[in-house]
């Protein structure tokens, strides 16, 4: 699979980041949210398979991942993974957070509000903070092939942007509201 956001070294840049980074991580340009607001209307249309894409290529690339879903964990069979309505729902469901988070970039309070939501509720799954980082360079793999002709590097750009302002912010929140409470900080320090 030929995209070159799933390698090791673009994982490093794309999105493990401390909390001073998750501050002044970088805003998309005024630009860049029109572009991805555009793009996301043309992404719409394929979001099932965006997010089934998205998330065969993460198991295939960080297969660790897939120890976090109880439902996909045992399943070694990629092929199987692709045919799951099970797969096909959560990838649903992640490509609606993403559409919630492109209507949100020009109201970061409200992506912030956003952001806390999706954290507190995969903190509670032990989602690791780190894999924020992996499932954003994926879905920008995924819709590239959606977008065809359309896909530029100015585009990809802005898409690595955005993903990592929402990765930033994920880490952001999570660390600033969780680790005031001792137990749950202590468990978030060590996956982060």
């Amino acid at each position: 699979m030929g995209c070159a956001i799933s390698g090791l070294a673009a994982k490093a840049e794309f999105g493990e980041r401390n909390t001073e980074d998750a501050a002044a991580a970088a805003h998309p340009s005024e630009g860049q949210i029109q572009m991805i607001k555009d793009s996301w209307k043309v992404i719409r249309d394929d979001i099932a398979k965006v997010g089934i894409i998205m998330f065969v290529r993460l198991f295939e690339t960080h297969p660790e991942c897939k120890d976090v879903f109880f439902l996909f964990r045992d399943v070694e069979d990629l092929e199987r993974l692709r045919t799951s309505r099970e797969l096909r729902a959560h990838g649903l469901r992640v490509m609606s957070f993403i559409e919630k988070s492109v209507a949100r970039l020009d109201h970061l309070d409200r992506l912030e509000a956003l952001a806390l939501e999706l954290g507190k509720s995969h903190y509670h799954y032990n989602a690791p903070p780190k894999y924020y980082s992996y499932v954003g360079a994926e879905f920008i793999c995924a819709v590239q092939p959606i977008l065809k002709e359309r896909w530029t590097a100015e585009l990809e750009e802005a898409w690595k942007v955005s993903s990592m302002l929402l990765v930033s912010l994920l880490m952001w929140v999570l660390i600033r509201d969780l680790s005031q409470q001792p137990v749950l900080g202590k468990r978030l320090m060590k996956q982060a």
